[in-house]
């Protein structure tokens, strides 16, 4: 499967060869492969959802793509509600909008940029809809879990189906991620670690399938992880963890001046790990198999024979990049969730222990 979805992406992917253009005097221009523009293209978010091109033999172009609602805010303009069919793939301008290098902005009558004019996007780009998509599979994932349970399937006989596949991975992060570090108040925390772990593990499954958003390696979505993990645990802290970090107990009072703004510092930096873990490894992830596809388009510039040659090199390192960003996502679900617990724990943990610790030595 993956090594058709690898051939799927290559032989459907847009043209990127070189192409030459006919001007009046008859000279020709050659436009080269950017494969840097190319790749951030692909794992950018965009207001339509495109799947791949082809070339008509009129010289036209059709782009199988899925068009988007665009909700846009203006003071100067108003309210403004259309499909992004309207910008026809950004080549048209439409109500007084165009989309510029993948955000929509203002243009004037002579389809120019107008800076004057304020424009608040509040579009149902793809990352969006895919965030929905994930949201009503998770939702119907762990409910339909709930409902069997309840009947008595997986209590009083061994579960089946779809329910077999998952409980493993329930009771993984609750014996492995939330009891070790949350101790006996696991039970308060453990739906919440298992609806970031599933929906980080979703959204990255998702993003590795032909034409779908990278939603994990989107800096928004991380960030708003980031801070509900930061709320979670500044809501659930209480005077030992603040203790700890204003005024170490059984430190030197130097030592103890120097420290306050490094604890304090730590408070904030624990949620920015988790939000740039995430994002940087989902995203790299897709850069190095893009890259890799890159590959051949780069050589078949130099040489028709060398494209042709590298191109089973190509999509073997892909598949097998492809293969490691799978294991990658469930990785990152339980990285992501196993901190979120350690920090939790941290916060809610009672340090009289360490006080005695100290004072024995």
């Amino acid at each position: 499967m993956v090594a058709a979805l690898s051939l799927f992406l290559v032989f459907t992917a847009q043209s990127v060869f070189a192409q030459h253009e006919e001007h009046a005097e008859g000279a020709a221009t050659e436009e080269k492969f950017n494969p840097g523009e190319a790749i951030l293209h692909h794992i950018a978010d965009a207001h339509e959802w495109h799947f791949f091109s082809l070339k008509k033999s009129d010289g036209s172009e059709f782009h199988a793509t899925i068009p988007l609602p665009v909700i846009l805010y203006s003071p100067q303009r108003g309210l403004s509600t259309f499909m992004s069919s309207r910008f026809h793939h950004g080549q048209e301008a439409y109500n007084g909008y165009k989309v510029e290098h993948g955000k929509i902005v203002a243009v004037d009558a002579a389809g120019a940029p107008d800076e004057s004019v304020k424009v608040y996007d509040f579009s149902m780009t793809k990352n969006v809809v895919q965030l929905f998509i994930a949201l009503i599979v998770l939702v119907w994932l762990l409910t339909s879990m709930a409902k069997k349970y309840k009947t008595g399937q997986g209590v009083t006989s061994a579960p089946k189906g779809l329910q077999n596949a998952i409980e493993p991975v329930i009771t993984f992060v609750r014996d492995d991620v939330a009891k070790p570090n949350l101790g006996p108040k696991y039970q308060k925390f453990l739906p919440y670690l298992l609806t970031i772990f599933f929906f980080i593990l979703i959204n990255a499954i998702f993003g590795m399938l032909p034409g779908a958003a990278n939603v994990t390696g989107n800096i928004a979505f991380t960030a708003v992880l980031g801070v509900i993990a930061f709320i979670v645990i500044i809501f659930n802290t209480n005077g030992h963890y603040w203790q700890h970090i204003f005024w170490f107990p059984g430190v030197p009072l130097p030592v103890k001046i120097l420290m306050i703004p490094v604890e304090l510092m730590g408070v904030f930096t624990k949620p920015f790990a988790l939000i740039v873990r995430l994002f940087a490894n989902m995203t790299a992830g897709h850069i190095v198999i893009l890259s890799f596809i890159s590959l051949i388009f780069i050589f078949t510039e130099m040489s028709q024979v060398a494209g042709v040659a590298f191109t089973p090199v190509s999509i073997a390192f892909a598949v097998f990049i492809y293969l490691i960003e799978i294991l990658v996502a469930f990785i990152q679900a339980y990285i992501f969730a196993n901190l979120t617990a350690i920090f939790i724990g941290e916060a809610i943990g009672d340090h009289h222990y360490e006080e005695d610790i100290v004072a024995h030595h």
